[in-house]
C-alpha cells in the first residue's frame, strides 16, 4: 500500500501544474457527482469523496512544495 502511495506522489511531482489542475476538478467532479447521486439511489462505493480530498491535498500539497523550492529523494 505504502508504495502504491509513493509511486503515485512521485508521478504526480512529474506533472505539470495544468495536468495536476486537471486532476483536482475531476476529483471536485467526482465529489459533485457522489453527492448528487447520492440522493437518487444507493452508492456502493462511499469512500469516493474522502479519497478525492485526499487526492487535491495531496496534489496542493505537492504544488505547494513546489513554489517553495522543497526537493524530495526517491
Amino acid at each position: 500500500m505504502a508504495e502504491k502511495t509513493k509511486s503515485r506522489r512521485a508521478a504526480l511531482r512529474g506533472m505539470s501544474d495544468a495536468d495536476t489542475t486537471a486532476i483536482i476538478a475531476d476529483a471536485h467532479k467526482s465529489i459533485y457527482q457522489f453527492r448528487k447521486d447520492r440522493l437518487s439511489k444507493p452508492v456502493e462505493n462511499v469512500k469516493v469523496v474522502k479519497n478525492a480530498r485526499k487526492e487535491i491535498a495531496r496534489i496542493l500539497t505537492i504544488r505547494r512544495e513546489k513554489q517553495l523550492g522543497i526537493e524530495h529523494k526517491g
